[in-house]
């Protein structure tokens, strides 16, 4: 069979559930895999995370410029964990077939340091399980490199044997200081894992996906799959990264990953945030929250803890709508990079509770002046509650049946900080 017919196969033995963005040369892959076609390319990462959090493996289908749409999420995912398995599969277009640049994504590995594999036709359906599993044992994306020759290429029909393992969410006593420690520590062991994976094979002879002519491969390509002398004659499609790479040596983090309770404190919401009562009610009715950056972070902290993970800004609608079904989130987060996400869950009919904090405000970074919301959701139909309406939002703030829109609209105090609360206290 083809290599996409495999390919495609595999992704379905492998995986829970497939989300693309079509384009050359993976959108016959989108289609034979049953790929769920999204609004971008980040949508389908943060609905692939949601899974995760769900125990779903999810598998998502971009070409190589489709892969920098996701690389907020997918970095953040590597100190904030997961837990089934997401893979991405990216088609890189090497020779600027159907695209305006040639752009080489096993160099994300290095960026988001998550592991990258490139299968031959022998190893493709073997690849894509062992990608699930690196996933799920190094609670990271994991990411596997095709080039329009696999795709074309006669291959064998894969015959994976689905192996699940478990994922885990970062610490929530870590901070987020100690979270990249342990997700370094996780790191390092990617190395010991990339050189003894049985799909390497080096047996003399020049290494790599090009028109190799010896008996040598390298699939786990990131981390480096073997020594510096095994890696440096290699002949690859695209940049040479194999050689470039070969003299990488693993992060060596010191010391403890600092806990709040190492630190002494935590922060959260300034002592008079207006939205006190709507967190409240969440934590009273044991609602769980996808997070996004800004403010709405706060909520993972004490003493409220409603909110589980937290990947990037704009990205708790999307997240939330394949796990908790109920987001967080503020009004800059939603109009910078969250509203494709609430489209492409409004034409699903998902079952989504999305509360916008609504302050008119950038609450993280200085206080500077966001455009009225409510101007940009009118089709949402959303419900609007002050923030000290309490009966209000008790009606509102409930597990819906279908997507759903709470703004939340208060002032921040003037000349307020988020409140910094010793730990031993809390």
């Amino acid at each position: 069979m083809k290599g996409t017919e495999a390919l495609a196969l595999a992704l379905r033995l492998s995986s829970d559930r497939c989300y693309a963005v079509p384009g050359y040369p993976v959108s016959g892959l989108a289609e034979r895999a049953g790929a769920a076609i999204t609004v971008n390319e980040k949508v389908a990462l943060e609905y692939a995370l949601g899974d995760s959090l769900s125990g779903r493996r999810a598998a998502v289908v971009v070409k190589h410029v489709g892969l920098n749409a996701c690389a907020d999420p997918l970095v953040h995912a590597t100190a904030q964990g997961l837990r089934a398995g997401v893979v991405v599969v990216v088609g890189d277009d090497v020779r600027a077939v159907a695209s305006d640049v040639t752009q080489d994504s096993r160099y994300y590995g290095e960026v988001a340091r998550v592991p990258v594999l490139e299968p031959d036709g022998e190893t493709l359906g073997p690849a894509v399980e062992a990608a699930f599993e690196a996933s799920e044992t190094f609670s990271r994306v994991a990411i596997v490199r095709v080039t329009p020759d696999l795709l074309d290429a006669d291959v064998p029909e894969p015959s994976p044997l689905r192996n699940n393992r478990e994922g885990s969410l970062a610490d929530p006593t870590l901070t987020m200081a100690g979270r990249a420690l342990a997700s370094d520590r996780r790191t390092a062991a990617m190395f010991a894992w990339s050189r003894s994976s049985p799909l390497n094979r080096f047996a003399g002879g020049t290494v790599g996906a090009g028109p190799a002519g010896g008996a040598s491969r390298a699939v786990s390509i990131y981390p480096p799959p073997a020594d510096p002398d095994a890696l440096a004659l290699t002949r690859e499609l695209g940049r040479p990264f194999l050689r470039e790479h070969r003299l990488l040596v693993p992060p060596d983090p010191a010391g403890e990953p600092e806990r709040y309770s190492s630190r002494g404190y935590c922060r959260t919401f300034c002592r008079d945030c207006p939205f006190h009562p709507a967190f409240a009610i969440l934590s009273e009715r044991k609602m769980q929250a996808v997070c996004d950056a800004g403010c709405a972070i706060l909520a993972m902290n004490p003493p409220y803890r409603v909110g589980i993970a937290t990947y990037g800004l704009g990205s708790s609608v999307a997240v939330a709508a394949t796990s908790t079904g109920v987001a967080l989130t503020g009004d800059y987060a939603l109009l910078h990079s969250g509203l494709n996400a609430l489209i492409d869950v409004y034409e699903r009919r998902l079952p989504l509770l999305c509360i916008v904090l609504a302050n008119n405000r950038m609450g993280m970074t200085g206080g500077h002046p966001v455009p009225n919301i409510l101007r940009y959701i009118t089709w949402a139909d959303p419900v609007v509650c002050a923030a000290d309406d309490v009966r209000k939002l008790r009606g509102a703030l409930v597990p819906p049946q279908g997507p759903r829109m709470v703004v939340i609209e208060g002032t921040c105090p003037e000349g307020a900080h988020h409140e910094t609360v010793a730990y031993r206290d809390l």
